[in-house]
């Protein structure tokens, strides 16, 4: 994706974000973050959004503490986020191409790098905010869910933060079947060492989709497949592992939804 593919995004997302947590009311629970209510996803997201922002107008090029969320609640509280999200959104748009500041991962530059993280963030969050509502969510197109599943593999799990381990070796294979998108995942006692591989790889003889060995060779112990969007949410713990298909030991894919809650 483009960068202002993902500015773009961005800006549609928080405002489908706000919509859906006005329609569920600020008392609503939110089932897909257990412990929370509306109230707290506007919170947490708007803190994220202005943190962001901080670091993109003021070129920090050290970690800087978070604002804090605030004590606001009802139609005060949407106002802040909405506020904080078009702040976001601009600062981004106004960025020069060499903007210099902070990052926590690998990007092609730092306005990639936050103009990627926050489509992303902000794109689970309105999934928490519309799952409170009950009813369906809003699509995400197959190559935005791809993009989010190689940041998620690649990026927050490849950091020494990630608690997807295992003392015996395992490896993960994910299968994007609407995209050319596929993944090997390797498991160890060491951060998970996530790589895209082509589409007809990783498959065994014939490429079929079998769990056995992957391109090169070696064997591959569980495979997630589905659309970008279901294993998207998936790996993002916002839907079950049911919404995908699971070939081989289900013990390593439990590896990944039991331990892949990400923190910064």
């Amino acid at each position: 994706m483009e960068i202002t593919e993902y500015i773009a995004s961005l800006s549609e997302e928080g405002r489908l974000l706000a919509a859906a947590a006005e329609k569920a009311g600020p008392g609503a629970s939110v089932p897909t973050c257990p412990g929370w209510q509306i109230r707290h996803l506007l919170r947490h997201t708007g803190m994220v959004h202005r943190w962001a922002a901080e670091l993109i107008t003021e070129g920090h090029t050290t970690p800087q503490p978070d604002g804090g969320e605030p004590d606001l609640d009802g139609e005060e509280l949407l106002d802040w986020f909405r506020a904080g999200h078009r702040h976001l959104v601009r600062s981004l748009e106004a960025a020069p191409a060499d903007l210099e500041c902070w990052t926590f991962m690998p990007a092609p530059s730092p306005l990639a790098f936050w103009s990627r993280r926050q489509l992303h963030e902000t794109t689970v969050h309105r999934v928490d905010a519309e799952s409170a509502l009950g009813g369906p969510l809003t699509t995400v197109g197959a190559g935005r869910a791809a993009d989010g599943i190689d940041e998620l593999l690649t990026g927050f799990h490849a950091r020494p933060k990630s608690r997807v381990r295992c003392s015996t070796p395992r490896t993960l294979r994910v299968r994007a079947v609407d995209t050319d998108a596929v993944w090997t995942v390797r498991i160890s006692d060491e951060p998970p060492q996530a790589v895209r591989t082509p589409a007809g790889a990783g498959a065994g003889s014939g490429g079929s989709s079998a769990v056995g060995q992957d391109g090169s060779g070696d064997r591959v112990d569980c495979e997630l497949s589905g659309t970008a969007e279901g294993l998207y949410l998936t790996l993002w713990n916002r839907l079950p592992l049911a919404a995908v298909t699971l070939r081989g030991d289900r013990s390593v894919a439990r590896l990944w939804t039991d331990n892949s809650a990400v923190t910064w």
